[in-house]
């Protein structure tokens, strides 16, 4: 017994070692082999009905001999009569017995046999069959009990590794699910921090493909009833990314009109989908999914994932799964198309207000000046007075020098001459001493480079303009609204960020609170367009700050990486 021991320890160890089902059926059958001296090992698993074998797994035999047998047991002659009677079976000569099947051309010679039931619990499970002792014994009480020994363990290792692999497919089930869920907490974080529709489609796209292991993964945004392709990731095709797909007639038509995910195995998608772009797409592919994006009944594209990168078909589970997480991509798509909307809404509603302003400045003063100024020449006129007259000539002059001095502010605010003319720092240094005069004193540093003659270039254009906006705009705000007595500006150009900063005293506000004005997201708006950020700092009472980083960039469009300074004057 010493040895049927070693065997079931050798068992035990396979086990331990791997917990799969396959590979503690082969331990099985070699210490089995090892046990009883015997040639041939075989383990038949029974299927469902307990009737016949759904499996037969065997060692001892060569492939080429298995090639020659053909197909495998399924329980018939003696193995049926240990499936019909689970209970061990030693026979001197298997072919004497009664219900004998006789072996199939090829099949290598057997004469002693030995069959041992494998139950767990209390359900057959298979059965374990020895034939030809060596030597040409026959097998005796000992390799009985030592195989029936075996047969037991065996059952429990079988259990234990079928347990294991059900716990492993549920583990890796979950995984997918936590792997779905993660993807889907990140495309809500983005929403939280990021409006802008590129960078959360190519998270969507990066994150969708991760999810489902495909090949490729692109992210069609529906515009004017044309698909473009805003988004991808994987191996795509050169230049794909933002080309105009014809959606009629195509399986992304069937996803978009039906709500509903389409398949490429299904019939008919396979041609729809070759013709897709016309043909780009549709070559590229074997197996796919095109899921709709939907959010509150509303379709915003497309979906596509192409091929699997186990080169395994895409299964129900991976559906569920993108399905979800085009929900959660859908949600992301509308909210950020939803603020990009809201931009537009309010940088016409800004340009609208700036125009009533412009408007009224014209009206109330320019306007009305010009007309008094009418009124006077017109009066002295009728009276046909000569010292009338120049009494009337005289003060026009004056009304029209005033006129002139409001209208060159005017333009000044418009378009001041010095940004054009002779840089942002002179632009700036007037801007403050324009507002000086309403009361409010301001303490202006400004550091630039060019203005200093340490640069050749100035800053481009729009980034000057933007800066003098900002600067313009943060001032206005806190006359106006804070009714600020002193100011702090600092411009200052350093390490290829232009840093501005405007700090008053006034009476503050609540950032987070609504505004009818425009003036906060108007200078948000260029700080981003301009690819710098803007922060606001303000509680009511305590004065507001406005701080912007923009990155600089010189008039030629060459990158400053060095205190502003092109590589070619460094």
């Amino acid at each position: 017994m010493q040895s049927a021991t070693q065997g079931i320890l050798a068992v035990a160890r396979s086990v331990l070692e791997k917990l799969d089902v396959g590979v503690v059926l082969t331990r099985v059958l070699e210490a089995a082999r090892e046990l009883t001296g015997a040639r041939y090992a075989a383990l038949g698993v029974l299927d469902d009905s307990r009737t016949h074998l759904v499996s037969f797994h065997a060692v001892g035999i060569d492939e080429h001999t298995r090639e020659v047998i053909g197909p495998l047991p399924t329980g018939r002659g003696v193995l049926g009569q240990l499936i019909r009677d689970p209970r061990p079976l030693r026979l001197a000569d298997v072919g004497s017995h009664p219900y004998s099947y006789g072996f199939p051309v090829g099949h290598p010679p057997m004469h002693t046999f030995l069959g041992v039931p494998i139950v767990i619990g209390d359900e057959p499970y298979g059965n374990l069959y020895l034939t030809e002792k060596r030597d040409g014994l026959q097998f005796t009480d000992e390799d009985e009990a030592a195989v029936g020994m075996l047969a037991q363990f065996a059952a429990l290792a079988i259990d234990h590794a079928r347990r294991y692999s059900t716990a492993e497919t549920e583990r890796a089930r979950l995984e997918r699910t936590v792997q779905a869920l993660d993807a889907m907490i990140q495309i809500s974080r983005t929403l939280g921090g990021e409006t802008d529709l590129d960078a959360i489609l190519e998270l969507v796209a990066k994150r969708g493909r991760a999810l489902v292991a495909a090949r490729a993964l692109i992210v069609e945004v529906l515009e004017d009833e044309q698909l473009i392709v805003a988004a991808g990731a994987g191996e795509l095709p050169a230049g794909i990314i933002g080309q105009r797909m014809q959606a009629k007639d195509t399986v992304a038509e069937l996803a978009l009109t039906t709500g509903q995910t389409r398949r490429l195995s299904e019939e008919g998608n396979r041609t729809r989908f070759a013709r897709y772009g016309g043909g780009t797409l549709g070559l590229m592919a074997d197996d796919g999914l095109v899921v709709p994006l939907v959010f509150r009944e509303r379709v915003y594209g497309v979906l596509i994932v192409l091929d699997r990168l186990d080169d395994d078909p895409f299964t129900a589970e991976h559906q569920r799964l993108l399905e979800s997480f085009a929900s959660s991509a859908a949600t992301a798509v509308a909210t950020a198309q939803s603020a990009a909307d809201e931009r537009r809404r309010q940088r016409i509603a800004a340009a609208e207000a700036e125009r009533g302003r412009w408007a009224r400045e014209l009206h109330d003063e320019t306007l009305q000046a010009l007309g008094t100024l009418r009124l006077l020449l017109a009066g002295a006129q009728r009276r046909g007075d000569t010292d009338a007259m120049r009494d009337a000539i005289a003060q026009a002059l004056e009304q029209l020098n005033l006129d002139i001095t409001s209208l060159r502010a005017l333009i000044a605010e418009l378009r001041p001459a010095a940004l054009d003319e002779l840089g942002l720092e002179p632009a700036l240094m007037a801007l403050v001493e324009r507002v000086q005069h309403s009361g409010l004193t301001v303490r202006a540093q400004v550091e630039l480079p060019f203005e200093r003659g340490e640069q050749v270039m100035r800053l481009e254009p729009e980034l000057e303009t933007g800066v003098y906006r900002i600067v313009q705009e943060a001032l206005t705000n806190a006359v106006k609204h804070g009714e600020a007595a002193r100011a702090d500006v600092a411009v200052v150009l350093r390490d290829g960020c232009v840093r501005v900063a405007v700090t008053d005293d006034g009476a503050g506000f609540d950032p987070s609170a609504a505004t009818s004005g425009f003036g906060v997201a108007g200078m948000r708006e260029r700080a981003e367009l301009l690819g710098g950020t803007l922060s606001m700092h303000s509680k009511p009472g305590e004065g507001t700050t406005v701080a912007v980083t923009l990155p600089a960039t010189p008039a030629d469009g060459a990158q400053s990486s060095e205190r502003g300074v092109p590589a070619a004057d460094r």
